[in-house]
Formats: C-alpha cells, sequence, structure tokens
C-alpha cells in the first residue's frame, strides 16, 4: 500500500501586535433558564406586602382623622348654641357617627378586638375541653385603675387645651388693646392741639403689624398654613418679603411694631405702655411653643396604651365562662368606649388645631374695621355739634362761662 499522503501543515498564526492580547470570541450566558425575564416575572408574595395590607386600614382612617384636623373650625353664635342644646343632639350625634372622624379612627384597634374576640369564641366552641377561660376577679381588682388612669389622660388633656385658649385670647385682647391705642382719635380743632400729619402712614402700617402678628403666630403652631396667603392682604409687598425671609415669622413682626413705635411721635408714658405690652405677645409665643413642642409625658400614654390592649385582649378569655359567644359584642362595646375616651384625650392634647384660630383672628380685623368705622363718625358728630353750637362751651382756661354752665355741669 502506498504511504498516506501527510497533512498539511497549519497555517501560522500571525504574529500579536505587542500590548494587545486576541480577541477572544464572547460567550454566550445562558441565564434564561436560571433567572427569569423581569418584564414578565410576577411578584411573589413578601411579608412586605402583607403588612402593607394590614396596615391599609389604619391608614386610611389616620388619612381621614388628619384630614378633618386642618378643617377650620367656626365660632359660636347664638343660633349654634340653640342647636347645640336642643333635645335632639343626642339622635344628630348618632346618626353622624358614621362621620365621626373619632369614631373612624377608632375602626381599626376596635375591629381588631372583636375579630379577636371571634377568634377566642369559636376556639372554646370547637374545642370546650380546652377551652380559654380564667377568672374575673382581676379585672374587678383592676378596673378602678384603669377608669382613673382614663380620668387623669383626659383632665391632663384639657387642662393643655384651656392653657392654650387662654393664651390666644391674651394674644387677641393685647392685640385689640394695641390697636385701640394706635387709633387715637383726632385732636380737637378747639384744643388748640397739632394734629399728627407726618405719621399718620407710619400709623397706618403699625395697626398692621398689630393686626397681622395673630395670624402670623396661627400660622406659626398649624402645620400647613399658608402664611403667604393670609397675611398678603394685611402686609405691604417689601415688609412681606422680609417676614418670609425670617426663620421666626411672629418675632419678626413684633421687631416692626417695636421700630414703629419708635418712630411715632408718642409721649414716654404712653410709648412705655405700649412696649410693655409687647411682653404679652412673647409670653404667648413661648406658651404656644411648649405646648407644641412639650407633649404629656410619653411614659403616661404608652401607660395608658398598654392597659387598654391588655385589657381588651384578656376580656374575652375572662368573660367567656358567664357570656359565651355574648363576649364578641361585649368585647365590641367596651372597646369602642374606652378608646373612645383615650382618643378624644390624644385629639385635645394638641390644642390649637381644635380652637377657631382663622375666625377668631378675622373677628379681631373685623372689630378693628368697625372700631375704625365708629371713631370717624362719632368725631364728625361732635364737631357738627361743636361747630352748631357756636364753638366750645368753655373759655380758653377752662372755666365755665356763667353759672348757668356751671350748673349743667354739676
Amino acid at each position: 500500500m502506498a504511504a498516506a499522503a501527510p497533512a498539511p501543515a497549519p497555517a501560522p498564526k500571525p504574529p500579536t501586535p505587542r500590548g494587545r492580547h486576541p480577541k477572544r470570541p464572547a460567550r454566550r450566558l445562558h441565564t434564561r433558564r436560571c433567572l427569569p425575564d423581569p418584564a414578565t416575572s410576577k411578584p411573589l408574595a413578601t411579608p412586605n406586602s402583607l403588612l402593607s395590607l394590614l396596615s391599609a386600614v389604619p391608614d386610611w382612617a389616620d388619612a381621614i382623622k388628619e384630614r378633618r384636623v386642618r378643617d377650620r373650625r367656626p365660632l359660636y353664635d347664638h343660633a349654634a348654641w340653640r342647636n347645640h342644646r336642643s333635645s335632639r343632639r343626642h339622635l344628630r350625634h348618632l346618626l353622624s357617627s358614621l362621620s365621626s372622624r373619632v369614631v373612624l379612627s377608632l375602626l381599626p384597634p376596635v375591629s381588631a378586638f372583636t375579630a379577636f374576640a371571634v377568634a377566642v369564641a369559636t376556639y372554646n366552641t370547637l374545642l370546650p375541653a380546652h377551652a380559654l377561660t380564667a377568672s374575673p376577679l382581676p379585672y374587678q381588682l383592676t378596673a378602678p385603675a384603669l377608669a382613673l388612669l382614663l380620668v387623669f389622660r383626659t383632665e391632663a388633656s384639657y387642662a393643655r387645651f384651656d392653657e392654650g385658649r387662654k393664651a390666644w385670647l391674651r394674644v387677641l385682647a393685647t392685640a385689640a388693646d394695641l390697636a385701640g391705642m394706635v387709633m387715637h382719635p383726632r385732636p380737637h380743632p378747639y384744643s388748640g392741639a397739632r394734629p399728627h400729619t407726618d405719621d399718620e402712614p407710619v400709623r397706618r402700617a403699625l395697626l398692621n403689624y398689630i393686626l397681622a402678628f395673630p395670624v402670623a403666630l396661627k400660622c406659626h403652631i398649624i402645620c400647613g398654613s399658608d402664611i403667604k396667603t393670609d397675611l398678603q392682604g394685611l402686609l405691604a409687598e417689601d415688609d412681606l418679603d422680609v417676614v418670609l425671609a425670617s426663620k421666626h415669622r411672629p418675632r419678626c413682626i413684633i421687631e416692626f411694631i417695636s421700630q414703629s413705635l419708635q418712630m411715632l411721635d408718642l409721649d414716654e408714658q404712653k410709648r412705655g405702655i405700649m412696649e410693655s405690652k409687647l411682653s404679652c405677645f412673647v409670653q404667648g409665643i413661648s406658651v404656644c411653643e411648649q405646648l407644641i413642642g412639650i407633649p404629656i409625658p410619653l411614659s403616661y400614654t404608652r401607660l395608658t396604651s398598654r392597659f387598654l390592649v391588655l385589657w381588651h385582649l384578656t376580656l374575652p378569655i375572662i368573660l367567656w365562662d358567664e357570656c359565651k359567644w355574648i363576649v364578641v359584642p361585649a368585647t365590641f362595646i367596651s372597646a369602642a368606649s374606652l378608646f373612645c375616651i383615650e382618643e378624644v384625650g390624644v385629639l385635645i392634647e394638641e390644642p390649637f388645631p381644635m380652637l377657631a384660630l382663622d375666625a377668631m383672628c378675622k373677628q379681631l380685623h373685623d372689630g378693628m374695621k368697625d372700631m375704625m368705622a365708629v371713631q370717624n363718625s362719632v368725631h364728625t358728630q361732635l364737631i357738627a355739634k361743636t361747630k352748631g353750637h357756636g364753638g366750645s362751651r368753655y373759655p380758653e382756661n377752662g372755666w365755665p362761662r356763667s353759672k348757668r354752665e356751671e350748673a349743667k355741669i354739676d
């Protein structure tokens, strides 16, 4: 046989340039079997999604409660008081329960404890040999402690509400007093006093600053207030820009008031009285900020909450021997009643959203406008009467002209 022809030698590889590596073919990684397509894969159920589902109802109740907190409250008039003390108020309050923010905020805890009572009753019915029961003696011993705890919690909250109301009323009374001193009556034409026409723009601006202070304080202590919109009709544009640029808007307006008082042509005694009234504004700011920043001691609030939770978790177990399935409505009624008292105490603990601050500020502004109109009308009426009687009844030395006039004075 002839020998096989030798295989041809492989072609030599081209030399690789120095500093470069030969290009390797790209390897295809078959990852489709291991990792699913993120665009088409379905998300698996995770504990976070379960928690978000369980927290949907509390989040919904909290959203309704916070939205109702921002509602503006009106001041009561005679018609409102008549409706408030009407004999139909009980039926009206009962029919409006589903729209009450207190009732809606109690929906998550009351529903949870009622569902737990249903679970306990079902377990005791299916397994009567291993029923969850206990003696009611511990409840009889701790019921007065829970009642006192709720009463003290509510009383402490109402004390804060009353303190905030009094502080705000002092601020409004001081603003009205200062505005009345600024709106001095015009000098009588026969009194010889010189009318102050040079400081009239400063006086008008000072009056606006005084009326703007309660509004700025209201926006300072109420979350979500629009101070620019509220002060736009009271302050000039340049003054409003200075106030908005300040970190503490109420104190900025106090500085405007203080410097405006220094520019007015006033006697020192009246100036000192007006400047001393600014301390009431500073004190009002301090009281309001303390009430906002310092709640009732948190240990007290936590103790009340824990006591209520443990009480209603064990209530179906305590009542099962005597009530059987009646433990479900009993737990519902107890939770709705006691948690409602605790919820009211929590709501009034922050007093200012519960007060009609916008209506109070508007009432102050309307009162000052009415006072200015009445002051001008009275001044015009007295000037007309003085001119009709031929000038003043008194000579320049201040004594009556005759014994008849002296008898009229007596």
